[in-house]
């Protein structure tokens, strides 16, 4: 017996332009990025939306991409780390908050979300805003240092 695979056309904004994929409406927006689309900055950590990974922004909001159906995203924006603003990747570079760099994007993703809410966020405030997000390789430190270095920078 052989099995179709049933897709459908979806249309969502894209890091600023319109795209138009063919997906099964089950997928992920996670599986649709790297699989489809090839974007693969974005990464698979859990497939549970516990470790962060695959942050991206809907809508400019920070959600799990491996959490989102694709059929969610249809008329929507969606920012990956491939958008985001390069001084936020620089500044984990430049403070050494890139280890395997394989939480990297979720974490760039989501402080790009922080930052876009909050000027000047304290530690506690950047603690629980990134507290979604899990690295597996260093204490947090680095990581926190690389925040706190663009809280309150106008650019």
């Amino acid at each position: 017996m052989q099995y179709s695979r049933v897709e459908k056309e979806f249309f969502f904004r894209l890091n600023g332009e319109e795209v138009r994929v063919r997906a099964p409406p089950g997928y992920t927006l996670l599986e649709v990025l790297r699989h489809i689309l090839h974007l693969t900055g974005t990464k698979d950590g859990c497939s549970s939306g516990d470790c962060g990974a695959c942050t991206v922004l809907l809508d400019g909001r920070a959600v799990h991409s491996c959490l989102t159906l694709i059929s969610q995203v249809e008329g929507r924006e969606v920012t990956t780390v491939e958008a985001v603003d390069e001084k936020v990747a620089d500044a984990y570079a430049r403070h050494g908050a890139v280890q395997c760099g394989y939480c990297t994007p979720g974490f760039v993703v989501a402080t790009a979300y922080l930052l876009s809410k909050m000027h000047n966020p304290s530690d506690a405030e950047i603690r629980e805003w990134l507290r979604g997000n899990l690295c597996r390789c260093t204490g947090y430190v680095k990581i926190l240092k690389a925040v706190e270095s663009l809280a309150g920078d106008d650019g």
